[in-house]
């Protein structure tokens, strides 16, 4: 069958409990939640950056199609991935909190792709949220932008048909919101503290130097 974009749309219908929640930061004192229980990985398994042994843990929830987090990727995370990333100091987790049926999908076709391209098509999307992300058709958009990152039309309705796969993904998001209080995107735990909002390089890096 054919997936069209009325499809495309019901196949998400499972995210309306996500309806409330808002991409934007928020204001909120530190809190902390049980660090064991936030490294526990959910139904996918998670996507894991840095040395297992780092001394700082940061678990990222984020939407594809939240503005505030492609301007994080696009601005803090090169900083944040040379300086501490890739010098061994922080593990960095990133996890899919999709607050709305295209970031859902748009997730879908990351975990679609071979394991070792999921950070680089994330990045690609970050980066080019616009020509995707913002659309009346919604279907056609993400099918159009697919094709330039490896999926033919048949692999892109492949993906988009895995109910297990979207089940999955909500999974994820549900136990962020009810178990972590993820109410915006995108949220950092570094340690275990929660920190909502895209953090600008200097006050992440405070942060984790704290840490340290």
């Amino acid at each position: 069958m054919t997936v069209s974009r009325r499809t495309f749309l019901k196949t998400s219908v499972g995210l309306a409990a996500a309806a409330g929640l808002v991409g934007m930061p928020a204001i909120a004192l530190a809190e902390s939640v049980d660090l064991e229980a936030l490294l526990t990985p959910g139904p996918l398994g998670d996507k894991i950056l840095g040395d297992a042994d780092a001394p700082v843990t940061i678990v990222e929830y984020a939407s594809m199609t939240c503005g505030h987090c492609a301007n994080f990727h696009k601005n803090t995370y090169p900083e944040l991935k040379k300086n501490y990333i890739e010098t061994g100091k922080v593990k960095f987790i990133f996890r899919e909190f999709p607050l709305d049926p295209v970031a859902a999908a748009a997730f879908m076709l990351a975990r679609s792709a071979p394991a070792d391209k999921y950070f680089e098509i994330v990045d690609t999307m970050f980066e080019n949220q616009r020509a995707w992300a913002f659309s009346d058709n919604p279907y056609n958009s993400l099918l159009n932008f697919s094709k330039q990152i490896g999926f033919t039309q048949e692999s892109f309705e492949e993906a988009l048909k895995n109910q297990k796969l979207l089940d999955a993904i909500n999974a994820v998001r549900e136990r962020g919101a009810g178990e972590f209080k993820v109410t915006s995107t995108p949220t950092f735990f570094i340690n275990g503290e929660k920190h909502p909002g895209a953090l600008p390089f200097d006050q992440m890096s405070k942060l984790i130097d704290a840490e340290l």
